[in-house]
Protein backbone atom coordinates (compact mmCIF):
# COMPACT_ATOMS: atom_id res chain seq x y z
CA UNK A 1 0.00 0.00 0.00
CA UNK A 2 2.77 2.44 0.94
CA UNK A 3 4.55 1.62 -2.31
CA UNK A 4 1.41 2.42 -4.36
CA UNK A 5 0.92 5.74 -2.56
CA UNK A 6 4.58 6.66 -3.14
CA UNK A 7 4.30 5.86 -6.85
CA UNK A 8 1.06 7.82 -7.12
CA UNK A 9 2.61 10.87 -5.41
CA UNK A 10 5.75 10.63 -7.54
CA UNK A 11 3.68 10.37 -10.71
CA UNK A 12 1.52 13.34 -9.71
CA UNK A 13 4.57 15.43 -8.90
CA UNK A 14 6.14 14.52 -12.25
CA UNK A 15 3.01 15.53 -14.15
CA UNK A 16 2.74 18.79 -12.23
CA UNK A 17 6.37 19.71 -12.88
CA UNK A 18 6.20 18.64 -16.53
CA UNK A 19 3.45 21.17 -17.15
CA UNK A 20 5.34 24.09 -15.62
CA UNK A 21 7.00 26.68 -17.83
CA UNK A 22 10.65 27.47 -17.20
CA UNK A 23 11.26 30.67 -15.23
CA UNK A 24 13.27 32.12 -18.13
CA UNK A 25 11.98 30.88 -21.46
CA UNK A 26 14.32 31.05 -24.43
CA UNK A 27 14.67 34.47 -26.00
CA UNK A 28 13.02 34.87 -29.40
CA UNK A 29 15.67 37.02 -31.08
CA UNK A 30 13.71 37.36 -34.34
CA UNK A 31 10.64 38.69 -32.49
CA UNK A 32 12.78 41.11 -30.45
CA UNK A 33 14.52 42.41 -33.57
CA UNK A 34 11.17 42.82 -35.33
CA UNK A 35 9.75 44.78 -32.37
CA UNK A 36 12.86 46.94 -32.26
CA UNK A 37 12.68 47.60 -35.99
CA UNK A 38 8.96 48.42 -35.99
CA UNK A 39 9.54 50.95 -33.18
CA UNK A 40 12.58 52.47 -34.92
CA UNK A 41 14.80 51.75 -31.90
CA UNK A 42 17.72 51.15 -34.26
CA UNK A 43 17.78 54.80 -35.22
CA UNK A 44 19.34 55.49 -31.79
CA UNK A 45 20.59 52.05 -30.63
CA UNK A 46 22.98 49.62 -32.35
CA UNK A 47 24.08 46.19 -31.18
CA UNK A 48 27.70 47.18 -30.55
CA UNK A 49 28.18 50.82 -31.55
CA UNK A 50 27.14 53.93 -29.64
CA UNK A 51 24.82 56.11 -31.69
CA UNK A 52 22.73 58.84 -30.08
CA UNK A 53 21.76 56.17 -27.54
CA UNK A 54 23.88 53.49 -25.90
CA UNK A 55 24.59 50.24 -27.71
CA UNK A 56 22.71 47.11 -26.70
CA UNK A 57 26.05 45.71 -25.55
CA UNK A 58 26.60 48.73 -23.26
CA UNK A 59 23.08 48.41 -21.84
CA UNK A 60 23.62 44.70 -21.15
CA UNK A 61 26.90 45.51 -19.39
CA UNK A 62 25.25 48.25 -17.30
CA UNK A 63 22.46 45.93 -16.17
CA UNK A 64 24.64 42.85 -15.63
CA UNK A 65 24.14 41.35 -12.17
CA UNK A 66 21.07 43.45 -11.34
CA UNK A 67 18.19 41.26 -10.21
CA UNK A 68 15.65 43.76 -11.54
CA UNK A 69 17.40 44.38 -14.88
CA UNK A 70 14.48 43.10 -16.95
CA UNK A 71 11.98 45.33 -15.15
CA UNK A 72 14.29 48.36 -15.36
CA UNK A 73 14.51 47.96 -19.14
CA UNK A 74 10.75 47.48 -19.47
CA UNK A 75 10.15 50.62 -17.41
CA UNK A 76 12.58 52.61 -19.55
CA UNK A 77 10.94 51.58 -22.83
CA UNK A 78 7.33 51.92 -21.70
CA UNK A 79 7.27 55.12 -19.62
CA UNK A 80 9.10 57.63 -21.80
CA UNK A 81 11.68 58.84 -19.26
CA UNK A 82 13.64 62.02 -19.84
CA UNK A 83 17.00 61.32 -21.47
CA UNK A 84 19.88 63.44 -22.70
CA UNK A 85 21.02 63.31 -26.32
CA UNK A 86 23.91 65.49 -27.45
CA UNK A 87 23.42 67.72 -24.42
CA UNK A 88 19.71 68.19 -25.09
CA UNK A 89 17.02 66.72 -22.84
CA UNK A 90 14.10 64.92 -24.45
CA UNK A 91 11.63 62.17 -23.66
CA UNK A 92 12.62 58.64 -24.66
CA UNK A 93 10.07 57.27 -27.11
CA UNK A 94 7.64 54.72 -25.70
CA UNK A 95 7.52 51.32 -27.32
CA UNK A 96 4.28 50.64 -29.16
CA UNK A 97 3.19 47.48 -27.37
CA UNK A 98 1.70 46.63 -24.03
CA UNK A 99 2.09 42.88 -24.53
CA UNK A 100 3.99 41.73 -21.43
CA UNK A 101 5.50 38.72 -23.20
CA UNK A 102 6.87 40.91 -26.00
CA UNK A 103 8.29 43.41 -23.53
CA UNK A 104 9.95 40.70 -21.45
CA UNK A 105 11.35 39.05 -24.55
CA UNK A 106 12.82 42.34 -25.78
CA UNK A 107 14.35 43.10 -22.38
CA UNK A 108 15.86 39.61 -22.15
CA UNK A 109 17.18 39.92 -25.70
CA UNK A 110 18.88 43.23 -24.86
CA UNK A 111 20.47 41.55 -21.84
CA UNK A 112 21.99 38.83 -24.07
CA UNK A 113 24.26 41.31 -25.82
Amino acid sequence: MKHTISLTLAGSLFLALAGMQPVHAAVDAAAAEKLMKSNKCSSCHHATKTKSGPSLKKMAEDFKGKADAEQLIITAITTGPEIEIDGEKEKHKKIKTTDEAQLKNLAQWILTH
